[in-house]
């Protein structure tokens, strides 16, 4: 069983997902007043809801229109449940719909950023400008509000922009004021948080702290702990975590794939025994894990065969080490949810969630499996962490085997380590690092014809990826310059043998990955 940290002293608004790009971003919006969220599909009953003990409902918006077959609903009886909701954008449509508005396709769709006009008296509204913008994302629109709502907002292309029932506790809005471009977005968030719903603005990071060391204080009594350390922010901010709980009876492992990035084991080293003074283990493996690897293409088939050669390298430590009986890591919230976790859709298996074999001998510690990146990073802050840890870019578990885009062999890992070091120095010295939320190489297992010194050369594309982010659950790529980009192009064809080509990838997440596997 994996520990979380224990929302219950805190109040609790819940997140119905639509299938929105936005609903992570919803969840976030909330942390950052201070209120606790959760995040539900869209089918979860009203039992499952108030099963959370929710202050207030947000329905999110989402792809599609209410009128096509097969469109996304919510259990009636929340309208009736005396629960305060709000609905945003297709959630607003849900809303209007089902409770006797009128929502039609006008033919008027409005998109990115729009005037809107406040009506009148509004709770939610009552910090906008009578005039302002907001963000919107809409082809149906609202037309008619049900009986008993005011309308409180409009806009060009949407009579009905926002409208509200404040005595049955009920809001929606056409447009997102989650997304950072529309003003006084976040303050209507605070008006339906604090003044609707009457959460206390008690998630903080200190009392993230507080209940995570109690939580596996609990979890692991007087027993002892390993943490999968592999130096990154996670890893780390866990690792800081359960030290503070259970102390000296924490063991630290870091296990040496073969698939790190250039460098990376030694900083390890350096960092956690020598300037930390931790109790760490050094597993070098990278047979195991080449021999796992091999023959293998299919990018779930290798996240799982990286997953389990982790977890019984681990069992094999807990054994000859420590005789412990858990295993901390730093699974995050949006691990969980690319993992499939509970009704959302698998978009990869994390090797820490869906890439875990069935059967473990060892229970998990995830004190961070509740949190965002950046929550993260606070938390880890407010630990005393050092600045060059928190502020690493983040890097998959499985390594430079989800880099290559095809079968992982000890050749193509050793192109593509040294790629992308060129990558990442450069940034650097661009003064880049901290702008960007990552950027690295990736390596497709394919050969192209180049002419190098007048001669045919066989060999393969090296691609670059960076993106910015706030939360790695949307992304969108990196404007370089093209001076950075020519120069990597130059470097990388001419300092690393076996490379004769360079591409960048300029998708953004949706509806790409920000990994290519």
């Amino acid at each position: 069983m994996a520990v979380l940290v224990n929302p219950g002293e805190h109040d609790t608004v819940v997140v119905v997902d639509f299938g929105a790009q936005y609903s992570q971003l919803i969840a976030r919006r909330v942390r950052e007043a201070r209120v606790y969220s959760e995040i539900v599909p869209h089918d979860a009953s009203l039992e499952e809801i108030l099963a959370r003990s929710p202050k207030g409902v947000i329905l999110s918006g989402g792809p599609k229109s209410v009128h096509v077959p097969g469109a996304p609903g919510i259990d009636q009886r929340l309208w009736d449940a005396g629960i305060p909701v709000l609905g945003i954008c297709y959630g607003a449509q849900l809303m209007a719909q089902s409770l006797g508005g009128t929502v039609a396709a006008t033919g008027v769709g409005e998109y990115g950023r729009t005037p809107i006009r406040r009506l009148g008296p509004s709770v939610i509204m009552s910090d906008a400008a009578e005039d302002t913008e907001a963000w919107m994302s809409h082809f149906d629109s609202i037309v008619s509000p049900p009986a008993g709502f005011s309308v409180v907002a409009s806009a060009p292309g949407a009579e009905v922009a926002a409208f509200e029932a404040a005595d049955r506790a009920l809001f929606g809005v056409q447009f997102h004021p989650e997304v950072a471009h529309t003003p006084h977005g976040q303050d209507m968030l605070h008006r339906f948080l604090h003044d609707v719903c009457g959460c206390r603005p008690t998630w903080t990071h200190t009392s993230i702290i507080a209940s995570a060391v109690e939580a596996i204080s609990a979890q692991v009594g007087p027993d002892r702990a390993l943490c999968a350390l592999s130096g990154g922010v996670d890893s780390s901010v866990a690792a800081a975590l359960v030290a503070t709980a259970i102390g000296e009876r924490l063991t630290c492992v870091f296990v040496d794939t073969g698939l790190m990035r250039e460098g990376e084991s030694e900083q390890v080293e350096e960092t956690f025994r020598r300037q930390f003074g931790l109790d760490l283990i050094h597993v070098k493996a990278a047979d195991r894990f080449f021999a796992a690897l091999s023959g293998l293409t299919d990018p779930e088939l290798k996240r799982k065969a990286v997953g389990e050669t982790f977890i019984r390298i681990f069992e094999e430590v807990a054994l000859e080490h420590s005789d412990a009986r858990y295993l901390v890591q730093g699974t995050l919230y949006p691990d969980v949810v690319e993992s499939g976790f509970g009704k959302a859709e698998v978009i990869k298996s994390h090797h820490n969630v869906g890439g875990l074999p069935e059967t473990m001998d060892l229970d998990l510690v995830e004190p961070l499996r509740s949190l965002f990146k950046d929550e993260v990073r606070a938390v880890g802050e407010e630990l005393g962490l050092p600045e060059e840890i928190l502020w690493r870019q983040p890097f998959p578990g499985p390594g430079l085997s989800v880099r290559i885009v095809g079968e992982v062999t000890r050749e193509r890992t050793e192109v593509l380590r040294a790629a992308d070091a060129i990558v990442v120095e450069e940034i650097r010295r661009a003064g880049l690092a901290r702008q960007l939320w990552q950027a690295f190489a990736v390596l497709p297992a394919v050969r192209t014809v180049g002419v190098m010194g007048d001669e045919r050369t066989y060999a393969y594309p090296i691609v670059i990826r960076a993106v910015e982010s706030e939360d790695a659950m949307t992304a969108d790529w990196a404007r370089l310059p093209w001076e950075l980009l020519e120069r990597l192009s130059n470097r990388l064809v001419n300092e690393v043998p076996g490379v004769n080509r360079v591409a960048y990838d300029i998708t953004s997440k949706p509806p790409g990955t920000i990994e290519w596997e």
